[in-house]
């Protein structure tokens, strides 16, 4: 680096820096929380990671000097965190295979968290117009809780019999659940439904919650400290409540899908648990970043996980703004490989 100027010494050092923190990152999935939840702390942040890494790369090919070997390198070794970022694939639904649907509403906007009107009205539109087969609905409000276009649905409020999970379908339920979460309002439910001559059981997750809010400074904590220790403890509770949720799949006969909002990205330990043995829908068919939560950054925090057998043929996410998530929707073939 000796014919390199100070500003390029300089952009390389905060290159350097950024790509020992990216490679750090890789191991999160590997740590359990309780093990160290400040680094667990870090996956919020790898999308950026991994956006200023692309950036040095970019920037040092286009002044032609070796230093892109660094970034590349570095992307290259974490290239399934980078498919978990990104995808090219495809978007077009047909009538031919399921479709199944996964939506965080805020609670249809009924305490006015959002400045528009209707908001009620605008999704359950949405969701007729989409027309999913199943779809699994997180902050579900007990004063909106019938969709018409659905036959059957098991709905389960966990927070003082207000807030809670609804799952709709299309098809027979012939069986349902709660985990019930203890000391949370947040919780995990399932049906097991029968779709043609297949029976499916569907998870539908909202784990514990970092309470982000994203319109005050600091996320809503007066002091780093103070919202570092909310997240350690968001991330213990998530942990258990993963635990639970896999013990509980592990004894079901069917083949499983979770699908819902994790609370967490697809480069936490959280997601590497409950992907095992199960396909990201947005990685096999998805599209752009797969971002789910409206924030500046590309958080991915919603997921659709189906059982490896399951073919995934399409999958996308609406830039619908009636909710702080976005819907996702997948569509699914369950012949069997």
């Amino acid at each position: 680096m000796k014919n390199n100027s100070f500003f390029d010494k300089l952009v390389f050092f905060l290159n350097s820096i950024i790509a020992f923190l990216l490679l750090t990152s890789y191991l999160i999935p590997y740590i359990q929380p309780k093990v160290t939840s400040i680094i667990s702390v870090l996956s919020l942040g790898m999308p950026v990671l991994i956006i200023l890494n692309t950036v040095f790369l970019v920037f040092w090919i286009v002044k032609l000097k070796r230093q892109f070997l660094l970034s590349l390198i570095i992307l290259a070794i974490g290239i399934q965190h980078v498919n978990a970022f990104i995808q090219f694939g495809k978007n077009e639904f047909t009538n031919n295979n399921i479709k199944i649907m996964s939506y965080n509403v805020r609670m249809f906007n009924a305490y006015k968290s959002s400045d528009g009107v209707n908001i009620k009205s605008k999704i359950l539109s949405f969701i007729k117009k989409e027309n999913p087969d199943v779809i699994a609905i997180q902050e579900h409000y007990h004063k909106h809780q019938d969709i018409p276009e659905y036959q059957h649905s098991y709905v389960d409020f966990n927070r003082n019999n207000r807030i809670g999970l609804g799952i709709y379908s299309k098809y027979k339920i012939i069986n349902k659940g709660s985990l019930s979460f203890k000391q949370t309002g947040n919780n995990s439910v399932y049906a097991d439904i029968v779709i043609n001559s297949d029976t499916l059981r569907i998870y539908n997750l909202h784990l514990e919650s970092l309470r982000i809010d994203t319109n005050k400074d600091n996320f809503g904590q007066k002091n780093s400290e103070k919202l570092l220790k909310r997240f350690e403890s968001t991330f213990a509770k998530q942990e258990a409540q993963v635990k639970k949720i896999i013990e509980h799949s592990s004894n079901c006969k069917y083949r499983t899908i979770f699908m819902g909002d994790f609370n967490n990205t697809a480069f936490s330990w959280v997601y590497k648990q409950l992907k095992q043995n199960k396909k990201d829908a947005f990685i096999e068919a998805g599209n752009g970043f797969g971002k789910s939560y409206n924030f500046i950054f590309p958080f991915r925090i919603d997921f659709i996980l189906t059982d490896n057998s399951i073919e995934v043929t399409n999958f996308k996410t609406y830039n619908v703004k009636y909710s702080d998530h976005f819907p996702l929707m997948a569509q699914i073939n369950l012949s069997k490989n």
